[in-house]
């Protein structure tokens, strides 16, 4: 198979990490005898300060014609000053917004040596496996207007939805969930807010064509109290963009690292944007510690889920146990009895495992 690949290392440490996700993906694509290309832009902080925006139309451009992407972070206090339209997270919506990426998985999966390192009792956090299938081009993120109004005295934000964009975001969670478990909680407020209700009507309704999955209604507030309770409770969530926001990085913290999450973005043709869940960490950017295996783990979710290629995938997922379990880490996790290794060092761990 024959892929171009379009990175966009970003900020911070993201240029480590793709550094060394690119390295894992050389691996792979000679031992399954595949041919990936790369090709490399600029998006973030690190675009506005060559071409005084966040996300170029010629990047954009460039990032259409590949075959998916990868990203490393965006961001830093070295753009805190800079307009808000100008920002480094303006060129992420922008892209998101301009390739149509509705859909945003984010895996939750508890590693069995990092147990100790979660803030959760073993009994509650073991085992853990949660999907997060959250809308991200809609809703109160992109909502107009969205402006201060009576000289800065008061503000307002509005969120809208339309049907299409609820009812393809609701059928991917259903499609994730027959892929899993059988198993969708879909996460609403609809006590209160009028979008929540149609969000679960539409839902009722799509569960029609899918009779094999279990489906359940909860409010985001219940929703965040049962992931620190009982976590193992869930498999596929699927929710709107500002509750999936929320409640994907308060699960987060159950893996005992954010330094271990990858993320998915997709249109409806599975074109994909995947990047780690973590930020650009600005101050560790440059000294070769920062954990590279959230990217590596993002490039796996690129291989299953846009080029389908599940034992290319699972390999790198193995390999990324198999350093863990090794005792091998880099200085953010806590793993009793390992040794602590550099970011180019976890990275030949990596591909050392690769079978």
């Amino acid at each position: 198979m024959k892929k171009h690949i379009f990175t966009l290392p970003g900020d911070g440490v993201g240029p480590e990490v793709m550094a060394g996700a690119i390295e894992v993906l050389k691996k792979i694509a000679k031992k399954y005898n595949h041919e990936f290309t790369f090709e490399e832009g600029l998006i973030g902080g690190a675009a506005y300060d060559v071409h005084g925006t966040p996300l170029d139309d010629k990047t954009l451009d460039r990032a259409k014609n590949s075959d998916a992407i990868l990203l490393g972070a965006v961001g830093g206090p070295a753009w805190d000053n800079v307009d808000k339209t100008l920002r480094p997270e303006q060129g992420l919506l922008k892209i998101r917004k301009e390739l149509g990426l509705f859909s945003n998985l984010r895996p939750i999966k508890v590693f069995d040596k990092l147990i100790p390192a979660s803030p959760l009792k073993e009994a509650i956090v073991g085992g853990t496996d949660i999907l997060f299938v959250r809308e991200l081009t809609g809703g109160l993120y992109f909502g107009k207007p969205s402006e201060r109004k009576d000289g800065g005295n008061s503000v307002v934000d509005t969120l809208q939805y339309t049907r299409e964009e609820i009812e393809r975001i609701v059928e991917y969670g259903f499609e994730a969930a027959t892929l899993r478990g059988n198993k969708l909680t879909s996460v609403d407020k609809a006590n209160v807010l009028e979008s929540s209700r149609m969000w679960r009507e539409i839902v009722d309704a799509k569960s029609v064509d899918y009779p094999d999955v279990e489906v359940e209604h909860a409010l985001v507030d219940s929703t965040a109290m049962k992931l620190i309770t009982d976590p193992g409770h869930f498999d596929v969530v699927v929710t709107e963009n500002l509750f999936g926001d929320i409640l994907s990085d308060e699960a987060s913290v159950i893996t005992g690292s954010i330094g271990l999450l990858p993320s998915a973005s997709l249109n409806s043709s599975g074109f994909g944007l995947y990047e780690p869940v973590h930020g650009s960490a600005p101050d560790i950017a440059g000294e070769n510690k920062v954990n590279p295996l959230a990217m590596i783990l993002s490039a796996a979710m690129m291989l299953k889920y846009t080029f389908h290629l599940t034992d290319e995938s699972e390999a790198i997922e193995q390999s990324v146990d198999a350093a863990l379990k090794s005792g091998f880490h880099t200085a953010d996790l806590d793993i009793e009895g390992g040794k602590t290794v550099s970011t180019e060092e976890m990275v030949e761990v990596v591909i050392n495992n690769i079978k």
